[in-house]
């Protein structure tokens, strides 16, 4: 293996080095409005009002913030409105095919480049079908309706709009299931050997028999004190019909095909180019999720060195402590010792919010501006958190998983705070919100290898910030970074190598410090979801080189905080725009901060 086969086809794949400051390019002149930005503004204006009332503002939060509570239903997902959807997309790319990008203002030239792959990949997956398998072992439409319970709901309309989406369920889960039978009758389905335990989530809805115990009862039990008496108990009443009457016999019939259809009918391969036309569906998310355009060996050699790489750090921390004995029998110990655990729920979410204030105290000396937004931590919901990760963030929360409290060790939690918190995806998430001069296709979404890759970066950055205070803290940073790197391996292993469950459970078991449940339970992930995975490890590579080029082509004029500006004001992109974004960043600086 290449020693510098990483930084080559990185490099090649994001077009070129950053600008030396020394020579640099004069900033762009404010261009005047044409006929061109015209005519692209109306295009991805009309698509965008379209996209949203196609699905009912799926972005809770969004919707929230902006005052609109959405259709009354859930979204239409038949095969009939997908195909007038690609439909729709592809009269969008024919239109953006009559667009010069060099007649475009700079603004929009960047808005071209983000926008364009975006309804690229929304026509790919409707061209793939893969709304035939919409689910997978670590998230699922029928889990994402809880998600529903978090929006605000102050006035009887609220109310009203989400009685008919719990009354919609029924309508919604049978197209879903329609959908999983043509998935299942042409061999694209989540493999069988990932959906053992996967019903429990369907199974808390549907084993009840008080709709008042259901997560969608929730909203009615904390209306305002603003809405009448009588105007309440008349919305519980509805609520309650509705959540007996449609969601729990929906969440009933869904378990009973689960069971006895999905399950005995999936796929007994793992890779993805097994199923039919699957060597062209890894390829497209590959790119969606990467942004970039690597085959799967490439990336599986990348992993590789990466692996290689972190390894050689983390043994060096095993020497700094005086341990005796070698990796394996360390990983024991980190896996074993009970000081590294948290012994209720409430410390582990308390020591999570220790480690996010101490972050506070930091933070501004790294980052200017701060966000506006603020956000919570929340324990993972009961019905999910045995499938999902150690914890997840966004706009406004932070969840971290309570459950089985001996797989969640202590020393990887300043990582995962960093991660998924501030200032990682709750942080980036609201700067990225708070850009009112960008268009909402650009404010509203997310972009894997970007904000992953962001997520990544900044546990690095806690080590300059002071975060980890000890080696085993330290360790634990090695140990996500390591997940991530074996990540490109495992992906593409079992995804274009073949490699079996078994084998991908032993690489990450081998090279991490993740506890058994962790082990299992993202392998799994990786396995049901080909190419998530392979967004955090490229996208954090791509912006530590950009950091790295910067500091090298400024030298003593490079600033922190201006750099994370720059990364953080464009919001989502794909890496090939930040690269460019980047590079006009350094040009100018070196321009405008010359002696």
């Amino acid at each position: 293996m290449k020693p510098l086969l990483l930084p080559v086809l990185l490099a090649a794949c994001l077009a070129g080095p950053v600008a030396a400051a020394q020579d640099p390019a004069p900033p762009a002149a404010a261009a005047p409005r044409s006929d061109t930005d015209t005519r692209f503004q109306a295009i991805y204006g009309a698509e965008w009002a379209w996209r949203q009332a196609q699905f009912g503002r799926g972005d809770e939060d969004a919707a929230a913030e902006s005052g609109d509570a959405g259709p009354r239903g859930l979204p239409d997902v038949g095969p009939e409105t997908q195909a007038a959807r690609l439909a729709h997309w592809e009269r969008v790319l024919s239109e953006l095919d009559g667009i010069d990008p060099e007649a475009l203002s700079p603004e929009n030239r960047v808005n071209l480049a983000v926008y364009r792959p975006q309804i690229e990949h929304l026509a790919d997956n409707v061209r793939l079908r893969t709304y035939e398998m919409p689910f997978n072992s670590d998230s699922s439409f029928w889990a994402g309706l809880s998600f529903m319970t978090r929006r605000p709901m102050r006035e009887p309309g609220d109310y009203a709009r989400y009685i008919a989406r719990l009354q919609d369920v029924p309508r919604y889960f049978g197209q879903q299931t329609a959908n999983m039978r043509a998935g299942l009758a042409r061999g694209f389905s989540v493999p069988r050997a990932v959906l053992d335990g996967r019903d429990v989530s369907i199974a808390a809805v549907a084993d009840l028999d008080d709709p008042e115990a259901s997560a969608f009862w929730a909203p009615f039990a904390r209306m305002p004190a603003t809405i009448p008496a009588a105007e309440q108990a008349r919305l519980r009443e509805e609520g309650r019909a509705a959540i007996a009457g449609a969601v729990i016999p929906a969440f009933r019939k869904l378990l009973v095909f689960f069971r006895e259809e999905y399950v005995p009918q999936a796929r007994t391969t793992l890779a993805a180019e097994a199923m039919p036309g699957g060597e062209a569906f890894y390829r497209q998310q590959i790119r969606e999720y990467t942004t970039l355009d690597l085959s799967p060996q490439q990336i599986h050699e990348i992993g590789l060195e990466e692996v290689a790489r972190i390894r050689a750090q983390m043994d060096a921390i095993i020497d700094e402590v005086g341990f005796e004995g070698g990796f394996e029998a360390f990983l024991a110990f980190l896996r074993t010792d009970p000081q590294f655990y948290a012994k209720t729920p409430e410390e582990l979410l308390h020591r999570a919010a220790w480690i996010s204030k101490r972050v506070d105290g930091v933070i501004g000396q790294y980052f200017d501006p701060l966000p506006r937004g603020r956000f919570t931590i929340v324990p993972v919901p009961d019905d999910i958190a045995p499938f999902w990760t150690a914890g997840r963030g966004g706009m406004g929360t932070y969840w971290v998983n309570t459950y089985d409290l001996p797989s969640r060790p202590l020393y990887n939690l300043p990582a995962l705070t960093l991660h998924e918190s501030d200032p990682g995806h709750a942080f980036q998430a609201a700067l990225a919100r708070e850009q009112d001069a960008q268009p909402a296709f650009r404010r509203e979404s997310y972009i894997s290898a970007y904000g992953e890759g962001w997520g990544l970066y900044v546990e690095k950055l806690g080590e300059e910030m002071g975060i980890y205070e000890t080696p085993y803290e330290r360790f634990g940073r090695l140990t996500y970074e390591m997940w991530r790197a074996a990540r490109l391996v495992i992906d593409t292993g079992v995804h274009h190598k073949g490699w079996s469950r078994e084998q991908a459970l032993a690489y990450l078991r081998d090279n991490t410090a993740l506890s058994e449940h962790e082990v299992v339970t993202e392998v799994d992930r990786y396995i049901s979801w080909p190419a998530q995975a392979l967004s955090y490890k490229l996208g954090e590579i791509a912006i530590v080189r950009l950091r790295a080029e910067a500091e090298a082509a400024l030298g003593p004029r490079f600033d922190i905080k201006a750099f994370h500006r720059a990364v953080l004001e464009e919001g989502s992109v794909p890496l090939p725009v930040l690269e460019q974004q980047i590079r006009a960043f350094v040009a100018e600086s070196g321009a405008t901060r010359a002696p």
